[in-house]
């Protein structure tokens, strides 16, 4: 067979556990269930730097964000400066059509990084504004970061979610050259909050035993990391009362059923224009969201609510050892997803890419990283450093001095943390000494003579962290805005 079709498909902020088979029971994600059960599911991927722009900027460069360098939101030209080999530049040499349809969070935000066509949320806002529709879409007050949950204020074939789908449909139906290949970047903007479910999907799971939030014995008392203080107290999440909690996560499993059941609008179209087969399919989301968990909500800090995403992968019907219908334990990032597509597409990647081509890694045919590692913050307001072997966690705290590790085998929710546990100091040691060897092979400031170096804990009260400017970020006005 020719070069395969390539969808990708990214939500934004959905954690691991809401979706497929680690959701609970009662969630509907019947796509994201097809995609796993005709192709592979790695039960072991995370955001490196799980918030916005870090994240696509690893999957637009195919690497870590230890190395494009981008450990905050930020401008995206920081990065892609030179674009010659991101993600669609690469493809447009392997003779693909490119198409970006819905949330990139590129600075400017029309520039287009190799894509040949882009089409994204602010022509949605416009398209709806220029309708004259009484009410227009999320105006029902709730910011971007909130974590009250609310209804959409436009039914569902209104809402963006359903229209970043429709014009997804369009492409593979009306909108291509029919002759070539395509690479179309899907990019779902929720479950990023405001979480704000239209109907059905508000009221699908309000009457569901809803999973409380987790609390590890970390998350209280003295042994609170100032950085992970600062993420929770400054939006006030730990203030948020238990019953607005499970309502938000009613909503949040609503937006990702919403979206799951948009997907397949655009399985369908493959479908009708009889290329389902041949397309290769990935799945994932930049990041994760607290919740509720650990009294905290969005993300940014390499705890499992926050930086394990989901992520499936589904080859071509066509093409041999599929591997399908299997879970796969290997560490996987976003900056596998260049390797992956370029290799699928017939072309060899950049040779300083980090990613790895999770076909031939599912296959057997390369073998799996040992570890991940993570960063957030800048150089004068570090925020952790973390490394995993995908059982092990480690987590480093340059801002006070404190050290998290988790055994995720035995503690997936991460509710102890056995820095001081005397059976778990062998992995303590060897991860420790891991991340700090790598910080120094990149003359890193965080580490001095072989350890870490220590930020004093600034002089402020609780009262001085929650006095801030509103961290909901409101506006009517939709444009890029890298603070989301």
């Amino acid at each position: 067979m020719g070069h395969p079709h390539i969808l990708l498909i990214t939500t934004d902020q959905q954690r691991y556990d809401a979706a497929g088979d680690a959701a609970p029971p009662f969630m509907r994600t019947p796509h994201f269930n097809h995609l796993t059960r005709e192709g592979i599911n790695f039960t072991s991927a995370y955001g490196d730097c799980p918030v916005c722009v870090p994240s696509r900027m690893s999957i637009m460069t195919g690497k870590y964000v230890t190395t494009h360098g981008m450990t905050g939101n930020g401008p995206s030209s920081r990065v892609l400066s030179d674009f010659s080999d991101s993600l669609p530049s690469c493809m447009n040499r392997l003779g693909y059509q490119t198409a970006a349809i819905g949330k990139m969070h590129f600075t400017p935000q029309r520039v287009r990084y190799g894509f040949q066509e882009m089409i994204l949320p602010e022509d949605y806002y416009r398209h709806m504004a220029c309708r004259g529709y009484d009410v227009q879409p999320m105006r029902h007050g709730l910011g971007q970061n909130e974590l009250y949950p609310g209804m959409a204020t436009v039914p569902e074939a209104l809402t963006l979610t359903s229209w970043t789908a429709e014009q997804c449909v369009e492409y593979i139906r009306e909108r291509r050259d029919p002759t070539l290949p395509f690479f179309l970047w899907c990019s779902f903007s929720k479950p990023h909050p405001p979480i704000d479910p239209p109907e059905p999907y508000y009221s699908m799971y309000r009457n569901c035993d809803i999973p409380a939030p987790v609390f590890g014995d970390w998350s209280e008392g003295d042994d609170v990391p100032y950085a992970f203080r600062l993420l929770r107290e400054k939006q006030s999440f730990d203030l948020v009362p238990p019953e607005v909690i499970r309502e938000a996560r009613a909503a949040y499993y609503g937006v990702i059923t919403q979206i799951d059941y948009n997907m397949g609008r655009i399985f369908a179209a493959l479908q009708d224009m009889n290329i389902f087969d041949d397309t290769l399919i990935i799945y994932t989301s930049d990041h994760g969201e607290y919740l509720g968990d650990h009294h905290a909500g969005a993300k940014s800090l390499f705890h499992e609510p926050s930086a394990h995403v989901p992520f499936a992968l589904r080859m071509p019907q066509g093409w041999d050892n599929r591997q399908h219908g299997t879970r796969n334990p290997s560490l996987v990032t976003l900056a596998d997803i260049l390797p992956t597509a370029v290799t699928a597409a017939g072309g060899t990647p950049p040779s300083d890419v980090d990613g790895l081509d999770l076909v031939s890694l599912a296959r057997g045919e390369i073998e799996p990283r040992p570890y991940l590692e993570s960063a957030l913050g800048s150089e004068d307001r570090p925020g952790n450093f973390a490394i995993t072997d995908g059982r092990w966690k480690y987590i480093w705290f340059p801002v006070g001095g404190g050290e998290q590790l988790f055994d995720l085998e035995n503690d997936p929710q991460e509710l102890r943390n056995l820095v001081r546990a005397a059976e778990a100091s062998p992995h303590l040691e060897r991860l420790r000494t891991e991340l700090i060897s790598r910080h120094q092979a990149r003359d890193s400031s965080a580490v001095q003579g072989g350890n870490w170096v220590t930020f004093p804990v600034p002089q402020e009260t609780e009262a001085d962290r929650r006095n801030t400017s509103w961290p909901g970020y409101h506006t009517e006005y939709h444009d890029v805005d890298v603070r989301h």
